[in-house]
């Protein structure tokens, strides 16, 4: 049976709170997005960072249904041996020595947490934020998040004091850190923000004065986590361990679940009942957890972001291309004219692609699973626009 098509925005009972793009995905296969009226598109937005693994991979679909049919759902109150794997399985991912997880929903949940974590454990009054970060919509999450405050916030007021420093110079970063701040919040490659590489010497300066002046530093890995830098985390790339890490998007690979991995020393403050969460680490977010780690690993899809994220910026500075920055699959091209323009231009030519915070930048947050044939049609298809 034929779905129903989609009622008009008038029609429409969805609050009218997204832009939309023009066109209804009915379909999704691989790398590749099919839409009502037959038109087959190559996704390189990934679903905002989210389809790591594609659509449609028939392990994260086998394991779905199995532990569906198993135990779908069960409180935190009862152990379960699927959500101890899912830790274990990601903490020796990370490889970072921060061995304990504490699973829930989304990326600003995450961050909601660890945010609150920082300020209990140190009594402060301040956090310090990236200039043209972001980091969510819940009350914390938000108060940290670049140009918030002047568009969509909507609190009277935020939850505890921000200051912001600059995300390009090592000195006047840590300039804004002092006794008073509770933590540093970082997304070590800005996603929103353009695709934007911090600095390693911005986040080992970071570190130091952290550790100088008993600050949290958080790394807010919900982009660029999980493989989309070609390594485990961009803690690992940056060679620079926060006391907290938060991630989500690629962890489930389009099944919303997000995780916290905390350092020996925050995990010791914490006691019964000091977090909690419904859904998070159920046995289904779970069990995908698990599976996708599998995947990349076993995949080799590490070495493949790599090697595709290279041909990309070896292929794809043409037309109104004139650079590439980044990192992996999380990559911003610049261009010399309004990145909206170039978007429209391949979407008309089959590719679909985001923007960004930066108006000269087209974003590209493709599936993991990307080929080199992929990327050939993303260089044609951007050879044949106006430079």
């Amino acid at each position: 049976m034929a779905a129903s098509p989609t009622p008009s925005a008038a029609a429409s009972h969805l609050a009218r709170v997204f832009s939309q793009y023009p066109l209804e995905v009915v379909h999704a296969e691989g790398v590749w997005l099919t839409t009502r009226d037959g038109r087959r598109i190559l996704d390189y937005y990934g679903g905002h960072a989210v389809a790591a693994l594609g659509y449609g991979h028939p392990r994260w679909v086998a394991a779905l249904e199995r532990q569906a049919r198993e135990v779908l759902f069960q409180t935190n109150a009862i152990p379960m041996a699927v959500r101890e794997r899912a830790a274990e399985r990601l903490v020796r991912f990370a490889g970072l020595g921060l061995d304990d997880v504490f699973f829930v929903n989304s990326g600003a949940e995450a961050n909601e947490n660890a945010l609150r974590l920082a300020f209990r454990a140190t009594g402060r009054r301040t956090a310090v934020a990236l200039e043209q970060g972001w980091h969510g919509r819940t009350a914390a999450s938000g108060a940290v998040t670049w140009g918030a405050r002047e568009k969509w916030y909507g609190f009277p007021q935020a939850p505890f004091d921000v200051r912001w420093v600059s995300r390009s110079d090592p000195d006047a970063a840590v300039a804004g850190i002092d006794e008073d701040t509770a933590c540093v919040i970082v997304e070590p490659v800005q996603g929103l923000a353009g695709a934007y590489e911090v600095p390693v010497a911005v986040l080992q300066a970071l570190r130091r004065r952290c550790d100088e002046v008993g600050a949290y530093l958080i790394f807010d890995e919900v982009q660029c986590g999980v493989g989309r830098t070609g390594w485990p985390f961009g803690a690992n790339r940056a060679g620079v361990t926060p006391d907290i890490l938060t991630t989500a998007k690629a962890l489930g690979a389009g099944f919303p679940v997000s995780a916290m991995l905390l350092a020996k020393h925050v995990a010791a403050r914490l006691k019964t009942e000091d977090m909690g969460t419904t859904f998070g680490g159920g046995p289904l977010a779970c069990a995908i957890v698990e599976t996708v780690i599998d995947i990349i690993e076993s995949e080799g899809l590490l070495d493949n972001v790599k090697r595709m994220s290279s041909l990309i910026r070896e292929r794809c500075i043409v037309g109104p291309v004139t650079g590439v920055q980044g990192a992996g699959l999380l990559l911003g091209l610049r261009t010399t004219r309004p990145a909206k323009q170039v978007q429209q231009e391949l979407m008309a030519r089959g590719i679909f692609a985001g923007t960004a915070a930066d108006p000269n930048i087209v974003r590209l947050l493709p599936p993991f699973t990307l080929e080199a044939a992929h990327v050939d049609a993303l260089a044609a298809a951007l050879k044949d626009l106006p430079a």
